[in-house]
């Protein structure tokens, strides 16, 4: 089972953009599916999007695809999640997640929450 270390939160004022970080370790041979997803109290997780570590193929869902967005860095083993125009709907607890790659990311992505490993997340405010 894979560890991940998210970092890169902080407060941040609407507008302004934030790059996440998901450090990970363990890799085994194996493809993953790697992504985000987020939580603010009292609503239920969302996904933000995933990357196959296989061909680097990215699944973001509509509602955020147009100001996120995901890469990797092969050498460091490090996934980000590059937000941009934050706006206070977006804080939230954003934690990364991993699971073996079965199937496209198009369609495992949709499930990122539930993805058996993950990270402890960092917290990300949008306020001014």
């Amino acid at each position: 089972q894979l560890q991940l270390v998210e970092s890169g939160g902080g407060l941040v004022q609407p507008g302004g953009s934030l790059r996440l970080s998901c450090s990970v370790s363990g890799f085994d041979g194996n493809y993953y599916a790697i992504g985000w997803f987020r939580q603010a109290p009292g609503k239920e997780r969302e996904g933000l999007g995933c990357i196959s570590t296989g061909d680097g193929r990215t699944y973001l869902p509509d509602a955020v695809k147009s100001r996120f967005a995901i890469s990797r860095d092969n050498v460091n083993n490090v996934i980000y999640l590059h937000t941009n125009s934050l706006k206070p709907e977006d804080t939230a607890r954003y934690t990364c997640a991993a699971e073996p790659l079965t199937s496209s990311v198009h369609i495992m992505c949709r499930f990122i929450p539930d993805f058996p490993s993950r990270g402890q997340g960092t917290q990300v405010t949008v306020s001014s």
